[in-house]
């Protein structure tokens, strides 16, 4: 028996087979540092500790692709390593092990100076494309008039449609272009599902933004028109019905697309 840190009360002795296990996670996970079982030879370890790790980096190479065809080999494997030493995933489901990823990389990796500064929205984006290939979100359909006139009745928003804004133009970098600063006006992209189910994106300004964003307010639901002749007051537009009639046709365009699904019943 052991007392527990605030030597209150006897705690049990882990179960030999876990401590067992314990260790030789340990050591998987940080080969270097922590010494293997002594009952294991070294060949034998050395199949495991490449088994396990080019598998996860076999796996998260194909959940951020363009991350790993931009970073040198020898950058990309000490990430991954840096990945099973500092960060504890919390579920066993591989399709979530992208999402553990990202959650390093929001907080033990963040800023760090050996990676590329577009690295942590480069990933964002690269999650959110297999996030929506996934998603089981469905709309509820039998509420929805698809051919809804737009501008009298309350847009909906495709739940599988992501208003996104990013610093860097994630989009666009690859191997042939990988900046070293943000250029100065903010990336505003909407990812999507298509009906067919393929993932697509809009490069969009600031005022499409804002329009899916109001159409996202559902505490408040308005109606096509009435958003864009808010969005006319705010832009201090001389003449509303023109930015009505632009917005009318940029909501039939998102409608095509399936961005918008029609109009609540």
């Amino acid at each position: 028996m052991r007392r527990d840190r605030r030597g209150a009360r006897p705690m049990p002795e882990q179960p030999d087979f876990i401590r067992r296990q314990l260790a030789f996670a340990a050591h998987l996970r940080d080969p270097t540092q922590v010494a293997r079982p002594e009952d294991v030879e070294d060949r034998r370890m050395a199949i495991y500790r490449d088994l396990v790790f080019n598998n996860v980096s076999a796996l998260l190479a194909g959940n951020f692709p363009v991350i790993h065809r931009i970073l040198p080999d020898a950058h990309w494997d000490e990430l991954i390593r840096d990945f099973f030493v500092r960060h504890r995933a919390k579920t066993p489901l591989f399709l979530e092990l992208g999402q553990e990823f990202l959650d390093f990389l929001q907080t033990a990796r963040t800023g760090d100076p050996r990676d590329p500064p577009f690295l942590l929205e480069l990933a964002h984006y690269e999650r959110v494309e297999l996030a929506l290939q996934i998603s089981d979100a469905e709309p509820d359909r039998a509420h929805i008039d698809p051919t809804g006139d737009l501008l009298e009745g309350r847009p909906v928003l495709s739940p599988l449609a992501w208003n996104l804004s990013y610093r860097f133009p994630v989009h666009r970098i690859g191997p042939d272009w990988r900046p070293d600063a943000p250029p100065p006006e903010p990336t505003h992209l909407l990812v999507y599902r298509t009906p067919h189910d393929a993932i697509a994106f809009l490069e969009i300004n600031a005022v499409t933004q804002r329009l899916l964003n109001l159409l996202e307010e559902a505490s408040s639901p308005q109606t096509g028109r009435e958003v864009l002749g808010r969005i006319a007051a705010e832009l201090g537009h001389p003449d509303p019905e023109q930015v009505i009639a632009f917005g009318a046709g940029l909501m039939e365009d998102l409608r095509t697309k399936g961005v918008l699904l029609g109009t609540g019943r």
